[in-house]
């Protein structure tokens, strides 16, 4: 609007002078008042028209975003990281489509389905280096792609090879209608089962979604030594629905005086072999857990409703209760802070947000939230530490 204003105090003050006129303006009072006004009009239907337009590019970059999850997969399924790593300097186009073994028609689709995985930052170019063709551009690997490569410790493609199964995505053709129905879950009303029976039908599914959460469990070696004011003090511990062990591995490993056990279904731990320090032990966390200094649920409790929640808590301090005084429950899962987090921080989060809401009955939570449940639960204070990227590890004590 200031712009406007701005243009008609210009023009006026230009007709004020005398000789500037236009020869195709009249000098006459109302035809220049007409003029003015054609002229703001227009720049109102400007601005109004480069608004929609704008609109037009968000509207379409939400709609065909699904398409950069694709890609990712794509990338994941030909390899391409571990092609770019084991190649063992930046790999140009004619190399990568060689290493790709790609039927001849698609070669030329190959570099726009890079430049697209460029522009995203999952791979970035350079200069190819001496030996190569001089000048040319070649691909590297950035920290994303590096977390997929197999050879890494911390690979997360077993993540994106689960999370963007057909089985995940097509939910979400049936949210409009969950909305209007009565099923309990997004999922349900796609697959006819709630998600954990699912899993229990499906032994492939159920198998790769166990090594996406090992993958992601992995990333705790990232972090392990910072954790040790944390674990100090405590001789015990149960991972409650630990699935096949990662975490309880990583910790008994960077703390060998503490005997761990993983609370997890029968079916899951029924073949697992435990270490020196380090068992497996079937059962359900609504009816018992094993007693211990340090309880741990990782990403656990966004799975489950807040009554459902405040029953799994219970049990968690019944468990520690036994051990005296020094007991605590370690919580990892996610805090919301949309004022303090950077927007792609949030975003992802919000994202976690609406899976679970596909998946189950829980969802992520703000730290109020969090509190609310601590004290329902009958724990007295907590200390939440942001220090797992999209995760807190949070202390809640009796």
């Amino acid at each position: 609007m200031g712009k406007i204003i701005f243009l008609s105090i210009v023009i006026q003050q230009s007709f004020t002078i005398k000789g500037v006129f236009p020869l195709s303006i009249p000098p006459s009072g109302r035809s220049l008042r007409s003029f003015l006004l054609l002229l703001v009009m227009d720049s109102i239907h400007s601005q109004g028209a480069n608004e929609l337009l704008q609109a037009q590019v968000h509207l379409y970059n939400h709609m065909f975003n699904y398409i950069n999850s694709m890609l990712l997969k794509c990338a994941v399924q030909l390899g391409i990281p571990d092609i770019i790593h084991n190649h063992g300097k930046p790999i140009t186009l004619p190399e990568l489509v060689s290493a790709l073994h790609i039927h001849p028609t698609k070669i030329s689709c190959v570099y726009q389905f890079m430049r697209m995985l460029v522009f995203s930052g999952f791979f970035s170019t350079t200069k190819a280096p001496n030996g190569q063709e001089e000048g040319q551009e070649a691909y590297v690997l950035t920290p994303s792609s590096k977390l997929l490569v197999k050879d890494n410790p911390n690979c997360l493609a077993p993540f994106v090879n689960s999370l963007l199964k057909p089985d995940f995505l097509t939910p979400g053709h049936s949210l409009g209608d969950w909305f209007r129905g009565d099923e309990v879950t997004v999922f349900e009303k796609a697959h006819g089962m709630a998600f954990w029976e699912y899993n229990d039908r499906n032994p492939e599914f159920n198998k790769l979604f166990n090594e996406a959460m090992a993958s992601d469990s992995q990333m705790l070696n990232l972090v392990i030594r910072d954790c040790k004011p944390i674990f100090e003090g405590g001789n015990s511990l149960v991972d409650v629905g630990g699935g096949n062990g990662s975490l309880a591995r990583i910790i008994s490993e960077g703390f060998p005086h503490m005997k761990c056990t993983v609370l997890e279904i029968p079916q899951v731990v029924a073949n697992l072999e435990g270490t020196k320090n380090l068992n497996y032990v079937g059962g359900d966390m609504f009816q018992h857990i094993p007693s211990a200094d340090v309880i741990i649920l990782k990403l656990i409790l966004h799975g489950w409703s807040d009554e459902e929640c405040l029953k799994i808590l219970k049990k968690c301090k019944e468990a520690i209760s036994s051990k005296g005084e020094g007991g605590k429950v370690i919580v990892i899962d996610l805090v919301i802070n949309e004022k303090k987090d950077e927007r792609e921080l949030t975003e992802t989060k919000l994202l976690f947000d609406m899976l679970m809401m596909y998946l189950t009955t829980g969802r992520e939570r703000s730290e109020k939230e969090w509190e609310g449940l601590f004290l329902k639960a009958g724990f007295s204070h907590y200390k939440i530490t942001p220090l797992l990227g999209l995760r807190s590890l949070i202390e809640v004590y009796p």
